[in-house]
């Protein structure tokens, strides 16, 4: 019986393995050890009170679920603090981890872990901060007015007027040029700044789990004064990331410390995050960034020609800003095009019909993906008129396709949910509802998930 119970542990654990995230099962599931079964209770061991909290409290319903799966019957879990790995019957320890260390080409037993250098002012390698990112370089409109401000009274009282403070906007709009001048403002007063993305974020959380550095991850992320974190939204989907960044904004805000977030929507909107953490998002102030204007995309190229001392004139600055999109990236391309024309030509006068041409050049303006055009590409996925996706019917069939339609013009357009929801003649609520359900159901169906991505392609081919 005992080994049959063993067998539907491991079995279990297989089935979270595929369920959970990676990152969630390498710090929860791994570190566990079978130790028996009685009564139909499975006891199963765990390192530290931390694991225990989270196993007992938070994903007992899906380990249960998970051995009830293995095991065909209905059966209870109980959680132990173990203090070192518990040999089984045969003389082997079972947790995973110590049998994955003890495969270590080392044998020697590690030492204590050694404390964090504190860095002195701007000497951090692991916060790559752009130098050339400052407040004096960022072109300031009615669009992104708020913002700025907001950003400089950050950068000049840290933790005391907004704290979170979080920018939200489109891409490449300026968002990361607003959080490396806050850096690097607070760094010149000699602050402890760490700016990371999002995915640095988890990657650092993995690699301190696979590793046994916990400690360490926190100590980085903790005694900070201030911390930048870039795409905050991509933490969607992973459990532990969500749990760890939740602790760490607790820890900084308890004690003083500044915390700055970019994402590109607001936190309303971030429904694939936890609750508690968009709450906390939004309790301090969050400004949005709308995409530059003309004059704005011609006076941010006239900044960049005196810093590169060129003479461009102002009808060719005028064709680049309107063949350009609201990318400030895109538009940096462009004009890099130009000045290299420019120095090609010696430094001499560029007229409108050779920018033009070398404009042609360089790229064909590509047409831009739209609401509508994802409608027709669906309709015709879905053998469907694509009036029938924005007309009243309810039926299943309708009703998935109008949902996957829903769920991609939310993720290939700039179109906000209400904007939405007007072409499919739908509430944004409606349109809210039906990406959430198209998200969460190609979590679990690989099927639906290929078909997605898949129609993903199509679109793009605009």
């Amino acid at each position: 019986m005992a080994k049959d119970a063993r067998t539907a542990w491991k079995a279990a654990a297989k089935l979270l393995e595929r369920r959970w995230d990676r990152a969630s099962y390498e710090a929860w599931l791994r570190p566990t050890t079978y130790l028996r079964c009685e009564n139909d209770t499975f006891v199963v061991g765990v390192p530290d009170s931390y694991v225990f909290d989270m196993l007992a409290h938070r994903l007992h319903s899906d380990v249960k679920e998970a051995l009830r799966e293995a095991t065909g019957r209905a059966v209870d879990v109980e959680f132990r603090v173990q203090q070192a790995p518990v040999a089984s019957l045969d003389g082997e320890a079972e947790m995973p981890l110590f049998k994955l260390m003890a495969q270590r080409p080392s044998a020697a037993e590690p030492g204590p872990l050694a404390p964090i250098q504190r860095a002195n002012g701007a000497d951090l390698p692991e916060s790559a901060i752009n130098p050339r990112m400052v407040f004096e370089r960022f072109i300031v409109n009615d669009s992104n007015h708020l913002a700025t401000e907001a950003a400089r009274a950050v950068a000049e009282h840290p933790a005391t007027v907004y704290n979170p403070f979080l920018v939200y906007g489109g891409v490449g709009i300026g968002k990361t040029h607003l959080l490396h001048a806050i850096a690097n403002s607070c760094q010149d007063r000699g602050l402890r700044v760490l700016y990371v993305s999002s995915e640095a974020f988890t990657n650092d959380l993995v690699h301190a789990i696979r590793n046994r550095t916990s400690p360490m991850f926190r100590e980085k992320y903790r005694s900070v004064d201030v911390l930048l974190v870039d795409d905050i939204q991509f933490i969607r989907g992973k459990d532990t990331t969500q749990e760890e960044f939740f602790h760490t904004f607790n820890t900084l805000v308890n004690f003083n410390r500044q915390i700055v977030l970019a994402s590109d929507r607001h936190p309303r909107e971030l429904t694939t995050l936890e609750d508690r953490l968009r709450s906390r998002f939004q309790g301090g102030l969050v400004a949005d960034i709308a995409p530059p204007e003309l004059e704005t995309r011609i006076a941010i190229m006239e900044l960049w020609a005196r810093e590169r001392n060129i003479q461009i004139p102002s009808k060719v600055l005028h064709v680049i800003a309107e063949r350009s999109s609201s990318c400030i990236r895109e538009l940096n391309g462009l004009f890099n095009q130009i000045a290299a024309r420019l120095r090609i030509n010696g430094g001499g006068n560029l007229s409108v019909r050779r920018a033009e041409a070398t404009l042609n050049r360089y790229e064909k303006p590509a047409e831009q993906i739209t609401v509508s055009h994802i409608i027709d590409v669906i309709a015709a996925a879905f053998n469907l008129e694509s009036d029938a996706l924005k007309g009243k019917k309810r039926v299943a069939r309708i009703n998935h396709a109008r949902q996957v339609a829903m769920y991609l013009a939310r993720e290939m357009t700039e179109s906000s949910l209400p904007q939405i929801g007007d072409v499919f003649g739908r509430s944004h609520t409606t349109v809210l509802h039906g990406c959430n359900k198209i998200e969460a159901e190609i979590k679990l169906d690989a099927l639906l998930n290929a078909r997605v991505q898949q129609l993903r392609k199509q679109i793009a081919r605009v």
